[in-house]
């Protein structure tokens, strides 16, 4: 009994849907959207709520708010779940609405080919041309800082991260860029965050806030029971 139901687990575990196009996990500040083992979703702009054509919101919101000081350096801790060459855009905001758009690509060996970064980044670009790389940041958390304008306050304003991905394809709704936000309160006199803070497992794991795949929890409830059929095949 027990070699037959594994040749029946293997065929299903090959058919479990894939989630390997998303690509980076935002995990401090907190992010507006409930993320996967891979970041997802995050393709749509501007805050990725979307990873389907034709789906305005695929997000499960977390309701988190990062609150902190005016005019300080803010710590932007993000893990990289699928290697690109590219680099990262942070943006701020008072609404999603003000957010910029996606800077034009032009093509090059590939469609996504490379973009303009502003050297001299002003409001709403906070820092442009962020963890710039050709080789894989390892699946390990990276940190990037950027300097909040001194006086600026508000109360749930947008914090955006952009990561472009020069050799990507464009059959997706985020194209060449894939996105998270953050909702930040800046106050006079707050405390700085904890870096650490998000949702990333200090073991080196991430922490999946939503709950388990419809697909997922199928091929658990049939291990459980092959397990247990076994169980009692054996009693006298």
């Amino acid at each position: 009994m027990y070699r037959s139901a594994m040749v029946w687990l293997i065929p299903l575990a090959l058919v479990v849907p894939s989630t390997a196009d998303a690509h980076f996990i935002l995990s401090s500040p907190a992010s507006v959207s409930q993320q996967d083992e891979f970041g997802s979703p995050q393709k749509s702009a501007p805050c990725g709520n979307t990873d389907t054509a034709g789906v305005p919101d695929e997000a499960t919101p977390t309701n988190q708010i990062t609150t902190v000081p005016t005019g300080s350096m803010l710590t932007i801790s993000i893990r990289e779940t699928i290697f690109h060459p590219g680099h990262y855009r942070v943006a701020l905001a008072q609404d999603r609405a003000s957010l910029p758009a996606d800077p034009a690509v032009t093509a090059g060996s590939t469609a996504c080919g490379s973009t303009q970064i502003a050297a001299n980044p002003t409001l709403p670009v906070l820092g442009d041309g962020l963890l710039r790389h050709t080789s894989s940041l390892g699946n390990t958390m990276q940190t990037m800082q950027v300097q909040l304008p001194a006086g600026m306050t508000c109360t749930s304003c947008v914090l955006q991260v952009t990561q472009f991905m020069s050799n990507h394809a464009l059959n997706n709704p985020g194209g060449c860029y894939y996105h998270h936000c953050a909702t930040l309160t800046i106050a006079d006199n707050a405390p700085a965050p904890d870096a650490g803070t998000g949702t990333e497992d200090p073991a080196g794991g991430c922490c999946n806030t939503g709950p388990a795949t419809p697909h997922l929890a199928a091929l658990a409830g049939l291990v459980l029971g092959v397990l247990g059929l076994r169980r009692r095949r054996r009693r006298p």
